[in-house]
Formats: C-alpha cells, sequence, structure tokens
C-alpha cells in the first residue's frame, strides 16, 4: 500500500506535460491503505532520520536508487527546492508538503505527531485525491500482459476475468508478491518472511514467557576458524571464549521472551540473518564487558556486603539487576543456589551466564508477526534510475516487491515512499513521451481508430501485506478511454 500511494501520486502530482493521463489505484481489499494502519503497532514508524544507516539487504542498489531519488526530489518536491524549508531528505519533504508533522524517537525513529497511523495514511489519500488518483477497491490484478508489440499498451488481467490497459505499470504489491503475477521471464526470488520473532531451545524461554528486558542479544555462528585475538579483545570477550565461533551481529534493544523463544526489536533485526546451527546469546547486562563482569560483580558483593552488614547470597547479587524469574532461571543454568553465600570464584561462572544465556536457534518464531518478505524480483532485473524493468520497457518494480528488506526503524517504509515516487516520476515521463510521439505521428487520442487500447497510461500494479490483498494504481489516458477495457468495480465514494 505504501508505496503503491507514493507511486499513483508521484505519477501526476505537479507534471504538467502529463496532465491528459489518468490514474487509477487498484485495490483487492475493501480499502487502499489498511496495511499501513498496523505498521509500527497502529503508530506507523514512517520513516527513519538516518535513512542511510538501514542496513538494506542489496545495499548497493539501494544506495544508487535513494542517491536518484534525492537528486530528482530537488526540483519535483517543492520544499526540498527552497533553502528555507528543506528537509535532510525527499521522504520528509514530500510528507511535510502534504500536511504531516511528526517527531523523532529513540535511534532516528520517526513516528507521526498524532501518534496514529491513521494520519500518514489520511495524509496520502488526500494527496491522492488533490493528484487527481482515482481509486478501485475490491479489485484483485492476476496477472500483467506486457505489450504485444512495440508502442502496444499492457494488459491487467483482473482476478474475475475482466482486463485493463495501461501504458505502464508499476508493481506495488509489497512482499506477496507471486510469480504469477509478472510477465515470464522477469528474474524472481520466492518470498519469504523475515523481520520476525526468532524460535529457540524453549527450556529457558518457556519459564521467562512475557517478560521483558532492556539488554542485547548476540548472534554467534560455528566457525572452526573461531575469531581472532584482536577481534575478541575488541569485543571485550577473553581469550578462550567462544572457540569454535563467529560473532555475526550484536543488537541492543528490547527483549521478549516468548514460550517459543525471543521477540523484540532485537530478535527481529537478527531474525534477517540467521542461519542453521546460529545459537543466540542474551547479554542481561549490556553495559558491562564480558572481561570486566567479574570484577563487576566482586565490587557490587563488596557494597552489599556493608549495606546488608552480612555476607551475601546469590539471591542478594541479582536482587535489583534482574527479574526475580530471570534470577531463577540463571541460577539454575549456573547450577548456583540462591540461599548460598557467594564463595569465591564463582563470580566467574554467574558472569558467563549474564553476559549470554545461550539460547540455540531453531527457526523463525511466529512468523505471523514477521514484518516484512524477503525476496521478489531481482534487483540485477530493475533500472537504479527508474525502478523500471529492463527487458520489459514501461514496467516498474517497487518497495517490498523488490529483493529489499531491512533493518526495523522505519527504513523499510521509508524505502517504499522512495522508490514509489521515484517509479512514478518516471512513469509519468514515459507516458509523456508516448503521448508526444503519438503527436508527432499525427495520432492523437481522438483521432486513433475506434477500439484501439490508449497508448497513454500508466498502470501501478500492488497488493498489499492483508492476506488477499492486490493494490494497482494505473495511469491511463483521460481522454479517449479504450472500448476493449472494461470497468472494473469502482469505489462507492468515487476518487479517492
Amino acid at each position: 500500500d505504501a508505496e503503491g500511494a507514493a507511486a499513483g501520486t508521484g505519477a501526476t502530482e505537479r507534471d504538467a506535460e502529463v496532465t491528459a493521463a489518468r490514474v487509477v489505484v487498484y485495490e483487492a481489499s475493501d480499502r487502499v491503505g489498511r496495511s499501513i494502519l498496523a505498521t509500527g503497532n497502529g503508530r506507523c514508524n514512517f520513516s527513519n532520520a538516518r535513512p542511510g544507516d538501514g542496513d538494506y539487504r542489496n545495499a548497493a542498489f539501494v544506495e544508487r536508487a535513494l542517491l536518484e531519488f534525492e537528486g530528482q526530489a530537488h526540483w519535483r518536491v517543492p520544499s526540498r527546492a527552497k533553502t528555507s524549508t528543506a528537509y535532510p531528505n525527499g521522504v520528509l519533504g514530500f510528507f511535510s508538503d502534504h500536511g504531516l508533522m511528526w517527531r523523532e524517537e529513540g535511534e532516528g525513529r520517526l513516528y507521526p505527531l498524532a501518534n496514529k497511523a491513521t494520519s500518514v495514511l489520511d495524509c496520502l489519500r488526500a494527496a491522492c485525491a488533490a493528484a487527481g488518483v482515482e481509486e478501485r477497491v475490491e479489485c484483485e490484478i492476476a496477472a500483467v500482459e506486457p505489450p504485444r508489440a512495440e508502442g502496444s499498451p499492457f494488459t491487467l488481467r483482473l482476478a474475475d476475468g475482466r482486463f485493463e490497459r495501461a501504458g505502464a505499470v508499476i508493481v506495488a504489491v509489497g512482499g506477496a508478491i507471486a510469480r504469477g503475477l509478472l510477465p515470464e521471464g522477469v528474474p524472481f526470488r520466492e518470498p519469504e518472511p523475515t523481520l520476525g520473532p526468532l524460535a529457540t531451545e524453549p527450556r529457558w524461554p518457556r519459564r521467562l514467557d512475557n517478560i521483558r528486558v532492556r539488554g542485547a542479544l548476540e548472534l554467534w555462528r560455528p566457525d572452526s576458524r573461531g575469531m581472532d585475538g584482536r577481534a575478541l579483545n575488541d569485543g571485550g570477550f577473553p581469550m578462550g571464549t567462544h572457540e569454535g565461533e563467529r560473532l555475526v551481529s550484536r543488537e541492543v534493544g528490547e527483549v521478549m521472551f516468548r514460550k517459543y523463544g525471543v521477540s523484540g526489536i532485537a530478535a527481529f533485526n537478527l531474525s534477517r540473518l540467521v542461519e542453521p546451527g546460529d545459537v543466540l546469546a542474551v547479554d542481561f547486562v549490556p553495559w558491562v564487558r564480558l572481561c570486566d563482569m567479574e570484577a563487576f560483580l566482586n565490587r557490587r558483593r563488596k557494597l552489599l556486603r556493608a549495606s546488608l552488614g552480612r555476607d551475601v547470597t546469590w539471591s542478594d547479587m541479582l536482587r535489583g539487576m534482574v527479574l526475580s524469574p530471570v534470577a531463577d532461571v540463571l541460577l539454575e543454568a549456573a547450577a548456583l543456589d540462591g540461599a548460598h553465600l557467594v564463595a569465591k570464584g564463582e563470580t566467574v561462572r554467574m558472569a558467563t551466564f549474564l553476559k549470554g544465556l545461550r539460547l540455540p536457534v531453531t527457526g523463525l518464531g511466529d512468523v505471523r508477526q514477521c514484518q516484512v518478505h524477503r525476496g521478489g524480483v531481482s534487483v540485477r532485473a530493475v533500472d537504479d534510475r527508474t525502478c523500471e524493468v529492463r527487458r520489459v520497457p514501461g514496467l516498474y518494480v517497487v518497495g517490498e516487491a523488490l529483493d529489499v528488506d531491512a533493518a526495523c526503524g522505519g527504513f523499510n517504509l521509508h524505502w517504499a515512499w522512495a522508490s514509489g515516487l521515484l517509479a512514478g516520476w518516471s512513469a509519468a515521463e514515459r507516458i509523456a513521451d508516448l503521448a508526444s510521439l503519438a503527436d508527432a505521428s499525427g495520432s492523437s487520442g481522438s483521432e486513433r481508430r475506434e477500439g484501439a487500447p490508449c497508448s497513454n497510461s500508466i498502470e501501478v500494479q500492488g497488493s498489499s501485506r492483508v492476506a488477499g490483498g492486490n493494490l494497482c494504481t494505473s495511469m491511463n489516458c483521460a481522454r479517449t478511454p479504450s472500448r476493449h477495457s472494461e470497468p472494473a468495480r469502482r469505489n462507492k465514494r468515487g476518487r479517492a
């Protein structure tokens, strides 16, 4: 939904040369933009203050596309063209121009000031309406057929057997894209859910179900070479630890235990990297390095002994540091008794578990919570300056329908908006070029033979992340609609 709405707006807004074109958004659901309402727990983390930090899959392609987008945004987005109103990037400029206000939270996450996803969607739909974009809801697109000859239009096959024609198509279907939607020969990887919770060996998570901690997660992978001495030292790991393993990534943030494993932002981000055989290590004290943890615990024991006026037990040591259920699990994992006094040398054993309770990964947890899909159209098949499929001129693929995904924090939606706008601008230019060629050849829209398909049109097709959802935005010639095109069901309220 995100990239489709942005593409529809970008395809018409402030481009006088394509005012003869018509943009139509096709949506299989009963409402355009429904999936936006579910993002960010209903608050919509719509972008990030530092989008370049997104750790994108196929990062080189994304970097080039975002650079092209920013270059065009400088003269296409009004607020970017004025020094006094310039925002850090074109996405923020676009939303500012359409009235959205926002605030920044931790790690650069941007949320609407109203703290509701509906405010983002309202601004988008208002932008579409102002640009003359037409909505057609409950219209599922089953297949996009390429032009049969140069200069001919695309055919959009609807699920109910009807069809539409268009001069250009933008596929903005999110991660639910299916291979059968696209023309044959477009390189494609079957989508799979990611950016979600992780399933692990359940012994400890089952006992900590629904407990949240502010800590860190480390992802360790078997590696016969292990880590070299410098890497161990830089990470604060004493020599001899993690033998035969390599640290893949470390995420600091909220960790939520579930019966099946671990959830929370840290787990979501690591889910993009996990492989069979990997192990999670839960760090409950992320501000202390492992090599300093024994000294930290010894100092804590001395302070508590002075405060309590007696020798310190392990229950005393963990009280106030972690929750009671977490303390019970740590004591059992370390084979220590909470009622016993802290003995000399035992702090080394407890330090290991406080800094790395190990949970072997078995796969993804609840896939219904996954925020994105990995897969879709290969970026190698797409022009990073336009998001156009190289071998199918006039066909554009954007957002999550491409094999692009990023970490949590607003980065995926930032990519959706930016790629959608870039494709919309490019498709609009294509339609203008087609119209110019038709006029130069003496074949205007009013002179076309009866029944000839309209070439001055753009269709942007997409599907929402809602099950069964299918969003399609299209631009069609407003002067003379094709009689070969049967009208799809229209939104009862008319235009968006």
